[in-house]
This record gives structure tokens, sequence and C-alpha cells, in this order.
């Protein structure tokens, strides 16, 4: 049952970080949310999709 929770993160997260590539911000933010969304899956995304995004 933990293997399917850490699998659905991994999917979320890959897909966050391919919007992130997608998005019009500038290269430096970028990649500061990437390794928000690498060091901080969960609260990565979260705060990402919540503020980052526009």
């Amino acid at each position: 049952m933990g293997s399917i929770f850490y699998i659905a993160i991994l999917i979320i997260d890959v897909i966050v970080i391919l919007d992130i590539f997608k998005s019009s911000i500038d290269s430096t933010k970028k990649i500061l949310w990437t390794l928000a969304v690498i060091f901080f899956p969960v609260l990565g995304a979260l705060i990402y999709w919540f503020v980052g995004r526009k």
C-alpha cells in the first residue's frame, strides 16, 4: 500500500516539474521551483500549484 502512495507522489512531481518547464517564468525561477519540488516533494508541489502558477 505504501508503494502506491510513493508512486502517486512521483507521478505528481513529474507532472509539476513538466508544468514548471512549460511555464513562461524565467530560468532562475524554474530551477528554484524544480529544486523545491525535488527536495520537498509534497509540500513543494502544493506550494507551486497554489503560489507559483499564474
